[in-house]
This record gives C-alpha cells, sequence and structure tokens, in this order.
C-alpha cells in the first residue's frame, strides 16, 4: 500500500506543476521556485509532515521535498543550537541533495555534448 499512495501524492504533486506548466506564462524556472518555497511554507505551518506520513517518498522526492528538508533541518538546528541554527540547519540538511546533484551535473557535462536547438 505504501507504494500506491507514494505513485498518488507524488503523481498529484507533478500534476499540480503540469497544470502550472499548461495553463500559465510561468518559467519552468518559475515554477521550480514555487514548488521549492511551497514545500518549505508548507513545512513550517506543519501541514506537509502528514502528507510526508501519508505518501512516504511521493511526498519526499519532488522538489517540494526539498524544501520540506530545509525547514525541518532549520528547526531541529535551532531547536539544539538556537539562532545560529537558522544558518547551519538547513545547509547541514540538505548537503547530500546539494552535493548529488552537483556531482552528477558535472558528470553529465563531462560524458554529454550539448545540442542547440
Amino acid at each position: 500500500m505504501d507504494y500506491v499512495m507514494a505513485f498518488i501524492v507524488g503523481g498529484l504533486i507533478c500534476l499540480v506543476g503540469q497544470i502550472l506548466m499548461d495553463t500559465t506564462k510561468l518559467f519552468p524556472a518559475h515554477i521550480l521556485v514555487l514548488f521549492v518555497t511551497l514545500g518549505a511554507v508548507l513545512s513550517g505551518l506543519g501541514l506537509y509532515q502528514p502528507l510526508v506520513d501519508i505518501g512516504k517518498a511521493g511526498a519526499t522526492i519532488p522538489i517540494t521535498g526539498f524544501g520540506h528538508n530545509l525547514v525541518t533541518g532549520v528547526i531541529q538546528d535551532v531547536d539544539q543550537y538556537g539562532l545560529l541554527g537558522v544558518f547551519t540547519g538547513a545547509l547541514r540538511s540538505a548537503a547530500g541533495g546539494i552535493t548529488a546533484a552537483i556531482v552528477f551535473g558535472f558528470l553529465m557535462a563531462l560524458l554529454f555534448n550539448p545540442k542547440s536547438k
């Protein structure tokens, strides 16, 4: 049942993104920033964690999960370190994802040549 719920939750998040791309004149980068911000705001309000509990990977893998991850790290570090946690929490919680994106982006740039449109 976890797979089904992950598929449904992740699919609904992607559906919202696709509807935004098809019906608005927003650039994909704007939608990306909107989703990260939406995940962060919902997490800060305590509304995203119930979605993670239901959808598991379906809610954490899309880009909204990145915003949730940032805010969760900040909240944990603020509880532990005080005001300094505002600066260290986001970096600590998202370091693995950011590092993977940089490394894999670098490897793809080495392996493939860009094509002009």
